[in-house]
């Protein structure tokens, strides 16, 4: 079992920043990537952001591209969402997930931290 913890969400204006960490736990070895998710009110759940733990390639939404970036930490077992010039449409609880296989589901997911953008 892989345990996740989301912290760093909270209030923001438009055009400000935020940093997301998510800290993993529990059986580690073999999570072949993690990745962020977000979902809106009244929306279903999107991917923002992933990142391969062993090589640290990375991938993003066109949504987010440009404006996100996406780190880890292997000595740490952390994962981290840096997300600046945020808009009013970035809103959304973000979630953490891990997976031990590509192409896979998600296993593994946190409890998520809210992010509030006010325009």
């Amino acid at each position: 079992q892989v345990q996740l913890v989301e912290s760093g969400g909270g209030l923001v204006q438009a055009g400000g920043s935020l940093r997301l960490s998510c800290a993993a736990s529990g059986r580690w070895n073999g999570v072949y990537d993690m990745g962020w998710f977000r979902q809106a009110p009244g929306k279903e759940r999107l991917f923002v952001a992933k990142i391969t733990w062993r090589d640290g390639s990375t991938d993003y939404a066109d949504s987010v591209k440009g404006r996100f970036t996406i780190s880890r930490d292997n000595s740490e077992n952390a994962v981290f969402l840096q997300m600046n010039s945020l808009r009013s449409e970035d809103t959304a609880v973000y979630y953490c997930a891990a997976r031990i296989a590509a192409g896979t589901r998600y296993n593994y997911w946190g409890q998520g931290t809210q992010v509030t953008v006010s325009s």
